[in-house]
């Protein structure tokens, strides 16, 4: 090994003593999983990657499925991780060599040795290679980055298509809860119906005063404009739900609200719950790309080796034969002053690798608080609904009394319109239990990442 070879490789090291130290992520920033949920789920079932069928409505079904397919934000998210893997295949090809093939042309005349005009036509095709010796791993940071950034797009794809699945199933049962007030409130029109004819027969045969035949009739109004805003509501909720499967407003086709069943709480660790979810894997996806471009950014700091080299021959009309050319060399281009932007731009990365890791913190501790609420909210529910049918059951009795009551006589329709109000009430409000608990069952599953999620970033 000569002198200069010596030197080159003597010079090299010491720039690369001193380049900054890479650091771990801040120790704050990282997080560990409970054992077990605070609110046990009280079933072993699984999580299957179609988990809406669950709830036992094709209509649904179908419904989820025309969503995936069509919905605006799914395909941009899908565009976004085209885009991202395009700028990936970038990247990667830094670490492979570049050849290109160039031609030059020309047609001349001069001015010749002896006052003669002299033509002529030089062809020159040349091959040229150029490559960059990855040294110090420059080039191959900015790959893994590309590579972790096409992995958080594929994650946030998953998460956008698994947002949709859920509003999508959120809203149809919405549309059918809506179905099942209306409903209601059209067969409470007709008992208020009966009984505003009983009090006008009544007040017509001077058995009641005219106080009682404006009570019936004020209530009567009462609960038939209430059909009108519930209309209103489900025709937007349709509307709603067309977007989401991406077509115009139209008209839902649906089952029933009675018809849809209760699906079994999942069972899911909390330990099992970072590979789960999407938002979880894009967040880690990002830790790994900022970790990454931190690396390139080290890099920066030494010295960059470029080989190139090129071969071609030259054809021209003064010259007999064609004559080869070719060239070989290299450069190195170690950075000595900059101003302090190399050592910025390596403690700006340092700086985004420490908000990407405590932004993966929030997000996983985000994603426990969420499946927690959600077992917290099904779990109270469930014992709601016991202490509310108690009530309906009361309610409903009282009502009958009351009814018997005033028909006999016994009674003024006071009592009637408070009975009656209270079984609307308690009816409307065992319809929106209902949708509360299988809306909440569908944000669980959302919770807890839908079907099971593979991959993650690389360490």
């Amino acid at each position: 090994m000569n002198r200069r070879a010596i030197a080159l490789i003597a010079g090299t090291g010491l720039l690369a003593s001193c380049a900054p130290a890479l650091t771990p992520p801040p120790v704050a920033s990282a997080v560990s999983s409970p054992l077990q949920w605070r609110t046990p789920p009280g079933s072993d079932a699984v999580i299957e990657a179609d988990w809406w069928k669950a709830f036992g409505d094709p209509r649904l079904s179908e419904l989820v499925q025309l969503a995936r397919a069509n919905n605006v934000d799914v395909a941009i998210a899908a565009a976004r991780v085209r885009e991202a893997r395009a700028q990936e295949r970038v990247s990667r090809a830094l670490l492979l060599p570049g050849l290109d093939f160039t031609v030059q042309g020309a047609e001349s005349r001069s001015l010749g040795p002896f006052g003669t005009p002299v033509e002529g036509v030089t062809l020159q095709p040349v091959f040229q290679a150029s490559y960059e010796i990855d040294l110090f791993g420059r080039n191959g940071a900015q790959a893994d980055a590309a590579q972790a950034n096409a992995g958080a797009a594929q994650a946030a794809s998953d998460a956008a298509l698994l947002s949709v699945t859920a509003a999508t199933a959120s809203g149809y049962i919405t549309l059918l809860a809506l179905d099942q007030r209306i409903d209601t409130l059209r067969a409470t029109l007709v008992t208020r119906g009966e009984a505003l004819l009983i009090a006008r027969d009544r007040q017509e045969a001077g058995y009641t005063s005219q106080l009682e035949l404006r009570q019936a009739e004020a209530e009567y109004r009462a609960a038939e404009q209430q059909i009108p805003a519930a209309e209103a509501a489900l025709a937007r909720q349709e509307n709603a739900l067309s977007v989401l499967v991406g077509e115009p407003p139209r008209a839902i086709r649906r089952g029933t609200f009675a018809a849809l069943s209760k699906p079994a709480i999942p069972l899911v660790l909390p330990s099992e719950l970072t590979r789960r979810r999407p938002d979880i894997l894009q967040a880690e996806y990002a830790l790994a790309a900022s970790d990454a471009r931190m690396r390139g950014a080290r890099a920066q700091f030494l010295p960059q080796v470029r080989l190139a080299a090129s071969a071609g021959t030259i054809v021209s009309s003064a010259l007999d034969d064609p004559v080869a050319i070719w060239s070989v060399g290299g450069s190195i281009l170690a950075p000595i002053f900059n101003g302090g932007r190399l050592q910025g731009q390596f403690d700006a990365a340092t700086a985004q690798r420490d908000q990407a890791a405590f932004a993966y913190r929030r997000t996983v501790l985000t994603a426990f608080r969420e499946v927690e609420d959600q077992l917290a909210v099904i779990s109270r529910l469930d014992d709601q609904e016991v202490s509310l049918r108690a009530q309906r059951a009361a309610v409903a009795d009282a009502a009958r009394h009351a009814t018997n009551r005033y028909r006999a006589g016994y009674s003024p329709y006071l009592e009637q319109i408070d009975a009656e109000r209270s079984l609307l009430s308690v009816d409307l409000a065992l319809v929106q239990l209902k949708a509360d608990k299988l809306t909440a069952l569908v944000a669980l599953y959302q919770a807890l990442g839908g079907a099971a999620q593979t991959g993650g970033a690389e360490e």
